[in-house]
């Protein structure tokens, strides 16, 4: 059978079109998808670390402490801090962008109007009597266009911004929890810095009785120079030493006053406390719910999330862009013919927007995307696994801290007795003073490391609760379908 030229050349011509659509919408295949990790099975601890009770933070875990003046400064570093305002800022910046991807969804309907008076020449296209008169052009025009998005890019556009907005928020969230640690650390550090230097002060009043039993003795023809010397020498260390903790509890007063904003003048009324510490807590089990209280693994979850959508716009970008544009309007060479029914000009069309060579751009475009993806969730999975090792170090340091305490309990303990033992033989005549100034400087000495052991546990347990995420937990936040 013999087919008309014409019916050829058209199905030709059909056919080249379609290759040519086939070649134009292929997207380059992804051949370094990254090799996930079982996140939940590495998100544990050793079973050899366990704390006394199995418990994730409370949202306001300061209050744990039972202490007015550190739950007063907290309240005050969270609020109009500067940090703060700077994460909140960008939060509002990434909803914004939201609400600018939305707005470019969907139909767009607008009003455009003109007059305009223009002589047309006489020497031009248009003979007399147009050619050489004045006109005037009055339109009025309703134009509606609907980008029917087929492909999924603004979607998927939608989809990033979405992502990176939740992002910003957990990074607002990490930024309160890490303002709160800070300052519990700083003042549970002062106020064991005062009372460091207080005990300090108390061993050098001991001192300074050791020093003038040591000249008494000297006058009577009972000690030596040396030992007066000795004595001497102990005393320049401890008020040193009590100089030096002065010098640094200052400094850690300033840092405090920073952190929460204050003026010269405000932690002038900041009384002397010696903190408790709150119950030890470790969950038995982390896994995927420590992902969920981590405000930085949700943040670099979002930004992972925010990648794929920008991914899957790039590969959107290969496949042809289909609008549909629909006008009313009226146009006429003068005002009193505008609103008359030969005046109007409608417009029903759609337009074709396909990439068909553009120096490998797309294609590179999408390399850069997927790069990028690669690397979020790299960073994703090491960001786990530190914070696994975060929650595992405070948690092992906690408890040796815990039975390092309870073991110095027993020489402190071991001190008091030895006190009250020396006072009782002084009373009785079968020791001098010397010796019952001798077992106080020996408890006072076991109460200062028992202080620093107390700094020590405090400073974990707040880096502990940091590590498990400081109260919080993700909220359940979706995001659209970027496939």
């Amino acid at each position: 059978m013999r087919y008309p030229s014409f019916i050829l050349k058209n199905a030709v011509l059909a056919g080249a079109v379609l290759a040519l659509l086939a070649g134009c919408i292929s997207v380059p295949p992804d051949t370094n998808k990254p090799a996930g990790i079982d996140l939940a099975a590495r998100a544990q601890h050793a079973p050899a670390i366990q704390l006394p009770a199995a418990a994730w933070p409370a949202e306001q875990w300061w209050l744990a402490y039972q202490d007015p003046q550190l739950n007063d400064l907290v309240a005050r570093a969270l609020k109009d801090n500067p940090s703060l305002a700077v994460v909140q800022a960008r939060v509002a910046g990434a909803q914004a962008i939201v609400t600018a991807e939305r707005a470019d969804e969907g139909a767009a309907v607008g009003l455009s109007t003109g007059l305009n008076r223009q002589r047309y020449s006489s020497n031009g296209f248009f003979p007399a009597p147009i050619g050489g008169s004045y006109f005037n052009d009055a339109n009025v025009q309703v134009r509606a266009s609907y980008d029917v998005d087929w492909w999924g890019k603004h979607r998927s556009l939608v989809a990033a911004a979405i992502g990176e907005s939740n992002a910003r928020q957990a990074e607002s969230a990490q930024a309160a929890q890490a303002i709160a640690a800070t300052v519990a650390q700083s003042y549970f550090r002062l106020q064991m810095l005062w009372a460091r230097q207080d005990n300090v002060n108390a061993l050098a009043a001991v001192q300074r009785e050791i020093l003038a039993g040591s000249k008494a003795r000297i006058a009577h023809g009972l000690a030596t120079r040396e030992q007066q010397a000795g004595a001497e020498l102990d005393l320049g260390v401890l008020e040193e030493q009590a100089a030096r903790l002065a010098t640094q509890a200052l400094r850690e007063r300033e840092v405090l006053r920073a952190l929460v904003g204050g003026d010269a003048q405000a932690l002038s009324d900041l009384a002397r406390f010696r903190p408790a510490p709150a119950a030890n807590a470790l969950p038995r089990e982390l896994g995927m719910e420590l992902l969920a209280r981590r405000p930085d693994l949700q943040a670099a979850r979002w930004r992972v999330e925010a990648q794929l959508g920008r991914v899957a716009a790039s590969e959107a970008a290969f496949r042809p862009d289909i609008n549909l544009v629909g006008a009313f309007g009226l146009d006429a060479v003068s005002l009193g013919k505008l609103l008359r029914w030969p005046s109007r000009t409608p417009l029903l069309g759609a337009t074709l927007d396909l990439p068909l060579f553009d120096s490998g751009r797309l294609k590179a475009q999408l390399g850069v995307a997927r790069s990028n993806r690669d690397e979020l969730v790299a960073e994703y999975n090491e960001t786990v696994l530190a914070a696994v090792r975060e929650v595992a170090q405070e948690g092992a340091t906690l408890q040796g801290l815990d039975q390092e305490a309870r073991q110095h309990q027993a020489a402190l303990d071991a001190s008091r007795k030895l006190v009250d033992s020396a006072e009782a033989r002084m009373q009785r005549g079968l020791l001098e003073r010397a010796g019952v100034l001798q077992a106080k400087m020996t408890l006072l000495r076991q109460q200062d490391t028992d202080l620093q052991l107390l700094d020590a546990r405090l400073q974990t347990q707040v880096a502990l609760v940091k590590a498990l995420g400081g109260g919080y937990h993700a909220a359940q936040t979706t995001v659209s379908n970027n496939k």
